[in-house]
């Protein structure tokens, strides 16, 4: 087990609910069975320093969990494919 942080920009606008399942689903895959969330932390809406996909506003995201290395792989995969991550950062702890 590895500990790693992921923060996520998503498109705002997003309703609560959909927007709570895209990032259960996300942390879910990372984590897997024997992984855990140490700290989730949501920062809200704010002001991109620059538009990304003609976005000027994202919600931003910030998670601190333990997980196997295997499934951090698998995750960075999914999040360039998902439409609704407009940047994401994942990075392992020492």
């Amino acid at each position: 087990m590895n500990s790693y942080y992921l923060t996520l920009v998503l498109k705002p606008g997003m309703e609560e609910k959909e927007r709570k399942t895209l990032l259960d689903s996300m942390v879910k895959k990372l984590v897997g069975e024997e992984g855990k969330v140490a700290k989730e932390d949501l920062w809200g809406e704010r002001d991109l320093a620059y538009p990304i996909n003609k976005q000027n506003k994202g919600f931003y995201a910030h998670f601190e969990l333990a997980a196997d290395p295997k499934n951090a792989k698998g995750l960075d995969k999914i999040l360039k494919l998902e439409e609704d991550v407009l940047r994401y950062l994942l990075i392992r702890a020492k």
